[in-house]
């Protein structure tokens, strides 16, 4: 055996290359292991797993578990080469399957000062006849329970972060036996059918959960986190094959998602990019990391260095039904709040019911008439956005045509997903294909005239059905239709910001249901939820950072009641530490309630130069849709920021640990709201901060310098 080791950023990979010239992949860890430790046999085991039509595996793989791959381990290693980058190095190793005359790559990506990198395949065809893929993973590990005393029970702490349409966001962790996996053989004898495992299948990437995963090895201090960069169907799993542990990560594959795809000699596929995190500590560390790992991944871009302040007239506010007349007053009020961003949401394009109308993108002339005001109808109220001192934004959903919209039937079938000859119809909806020059074309012109005409300078994007598993026109399967739509609707997208790089475009699929890094290495902004409870919304914007940066996180503020001041003040608080989605009808609030939004706004303003590359972290830990008390900081350059929610119990006192201060005199103020404090007392030697919270639902926000 010959070894390989990579050690970047504190990150180290151990690779051996066997006798066969077979590549494993020993270990990814912040400490160099002991390999006479490990006496299980890694030859079933392969960096990459190549799934091809018509292989046999050798042996027994128990069960649809991505292991032990009949294309995988008969891969040949042949070198491999580090390469320096503009931010980082690459690692390229090379393999070759004579068999099926398949050449592999394996990418590793690190970046400079991040304890992350980036995995992904890619497989050529060097043979002389078609090959059929049915998976191909992203990053494979293997056997990383071997390297400790414990048994993985006790060990491990897996954890997930489920999501759904107002249920966005939602942590959950246990052990492997409460998620399903239990020890129930010899350690060394582990091999099973079990697994557990997380797949989403479709266009809304986290319609159930997060493409992310924890795991948190208590024995050995470090955390591993992974994150799938995809806007489409995905896989990962964790199973016994053996005697070992192992880790598989993927896109989409024929089993879980319909796709397979064929390809021809001298043809190459790539599977898609799967962020992975090594760090020392627990969970929360892995969280920081991978928030700075999406910094230097993301598109660089204005709106998130300035983090401007968004108000949008939808949420417990117009909900759809917007004219000339509603608007004006909210537009006046929210510039008098100190917004600097004006969204007007679905319905300003049909004059009836907007939901089946969807996809031709002119303005209605029935909700915005031609007056004497506005002798232009709905480009003289964007004008006059403008004139109040703020950005005209509008919404869209540019990947659906209504079943209602004139277009729909002028179109060719070669616009719209199908299947089985006939269209995919969802909420009375169709899919637009953007693998076809001509949609893309009319998006570009709808961008144009938006951008160009409108003088709009604010898209929220909006993604509200499920298409399924994809489309099987002129595709090798439905998934294969999908996973080329979701590729060149993201080279779409890029292009966009290409032409327009100071239009800024929010990421929402009916809130989060597309809160993925594919979207967001390129959108400065997600919509993290539609929930309609104030209270509730708080969970959300505590766990926000474990999905993506704060300053992408948009969040809505929605005071509904006039003169319920505390309400006011918990709807602020909950948007203070991330992105400012304002809505409501503030003119209808009470003159001491619209004081306390302009107080926030203007807090918000003050602090945001301090608070744009902020580290995130969690005194109470991520917090849970039943917590009575939630609390969510951030570390700034100069200050750190403390919001800190009660929702109810009969506890009115709260301690908040912070290790990070202990033993330091610090100095702690209620900075919001200025006039209405809130009792509180620091430890010095314990390091924790004890609120005292008077109301059963109030919140305020703190600093500490």
């Amino acid at each position: 055996m010959r070894y390989i080791e990579i050690c970047e950023n504190d990150v180290r990979l151990m690779f051996g290359v066997d006798d066969k010239e077979r590549l494993l992949l020993f270990y990814v860890s912040t400490r160099q292991q002991d390999m006479d430790r490990v006496t299980t046999d890694f030859s079933e085991f392969s960096p990459v797993e190549v799934i091809v039509t018509g292989g046999n595996c050798p042996e027994d793989r128990l069960g649809h578990k991505l292991v032990h791959s009949s294309a995988g381990v008969g891969l040949r290693f042949l070198n491999y080469e580090r390469m320096e980058e503009e931010n980082g190095c690459r690692y390229v190793f090379y393999m070759q399957n004579e068999e099926y005359g398949l050449h592999v790559e394996l990418h590793y990506c690190f970046y400079d000062g991040v304890q992350a990198f980036t995995s992904f395949s890619r497989v050529t065809n060097t043979g002389h006849i078609p090959q059929g893929l049915e998976a191909l993973t992203s990053f494979s590990l293997h056997g990383f329970d071997v390297y400790g005393r414990q048994g993985y029970e006790e060990r491990y702490r897996l954890h997930l972060v489920h999501n759904g349409w107002q249920k966005e966001l939602a942590w959950s962790a246990g052990s492997f036996s409460q998620m399903g996996l239990s020890a129930s053989q010899e350690r060394g004898r582990y091999n099973s059918s079990k697994m557990i495992s997380v797949t989403n299948t479709g266009a809304w990437s986290t319609k159930e959960y997060l493409p992310l995963g924890f795991l948190e090895d208590r024995e050995q201090g470090e955390c591993l986190a992974w994150q799938i960069e995809h806007n489409g169907s995905w896989h990962w799993e964790i199973a016994e094959h053996a005697g070992m542990l192992y880790l598989k990560v993927t896109g989409p594959t024929e089993l879980y998602a319909h796709w397979y795809r064929e390809i021809a000699p001298g043809e190459q596929f790539t599977s898609v990019p799967v962020s992975v995190v090594c760090t020392k500590g627990d969970v929360r560390d892995a969280a920081v990391q991978l928030n700075e790992y999406r910094r230097r991944k993301r598109r660089e871009n204005e709106d998130n260095r300035t983090m401007p302040v968004i108000y949008n007239d939808y949420m417990n506010c117009l909900w759809g039904k917007p004219t000339t007349e509603e608007e004006i007053p909210l537009i006046d009020m929210a510039a008098d709040m100190g917004c600097e961003y004006y969204c007007i949401d679905c319905g300003w394009y049909s004059a009836g019911e907007w939901w089946s109308n969807v996809g031709e993108w002119l303005p209605s002339k029935e909700r915005f008439p031609v007056t004497t005001k506005f002798p232009e109808g709905f480009t003289s109220l964007l004008k006059y956005i403008r004139a109040k001192g703020m950005v005209p934004g509008l919404w869209l959903e540019l990947e659906v045509m209504g079943l209602n919209c004139r277009l729909a039937g002028q179109k060719p079938d070669s616009w719209f997903f199908m299947r089985h000859g006939r269209r995919v119809r969802e909420k009375s909806r169709y899919q637009l294909d953007f693998r076809n020059p001509q949609v893309r074309a009319f998006a570009d012109e709808v961008i144009a005239r938006l951008v160009e005409e409108y003088g709009v300078g604010y898209i929220k994007m909006d993604y509200n059905i499920e298409p399924g598993i994809g489309t099987d026109y002129e595709a090798d399967s439905p998934g294969d239709g999908l996973l080329e739509h979701e590729r060149a609707y993201l080279a779409w997208l890029a292009g966009i910001f290409a032409k327009y790089p100071r239009l800024v475009i929010e990421n929402c699929g009916s809130g989060g249901m597309r809160m993925d890094y594919a979207m967001l290495k390129l959108c400065s902004i997600q919509s993290t939820s539609d929930m309609e409870n104030y209270r509730i919304y708080s969970t959300i914007a505590v766990n926000a950072p474990i999905a993506l940066t704060p300053e992408q996180a948009a969040v809505w503020s929605y005071p509904l009641h006039a003169q319920d001041e505390e309400e006011t003040i918990f709807n602020m608080v909950n948007v203070m530490l991330l992105r400012i989605h304002q809505s409501g009808h503030l003119f209808r609030l009470g003159e001491h309630c619209r004081e306390l939004i302009a107080e926030a706004i203007s807090y918000y303003k003050d602090t945001r130069e301090d608070r744009r590359s902020a580290c995130p972290f969690w005194p109470l830990g991520f917090a849970a849709y039943q917590d009575d008390w939630a609390c969510l900081g951030l570390q700034g350059a100069d200050k750190t920021y403390l919001a800190v929610w009660r929702r109810g119990g009969d506890e009115p006192d709260c301690l908040l640990p912070m290790p990070q201060y202990r033993g330091k005199e610090i100095h702690i103020r209620c900075a919001y709201p200025a006039k209405k404090e809130a009792a509180f007392a620091w430890d010095c030697e314990e390091g924790c901060l004890n609120v005292t919270f008077g109301r059963k639902v109030m919140a305020r926000v703190f600093e500490i310098e």
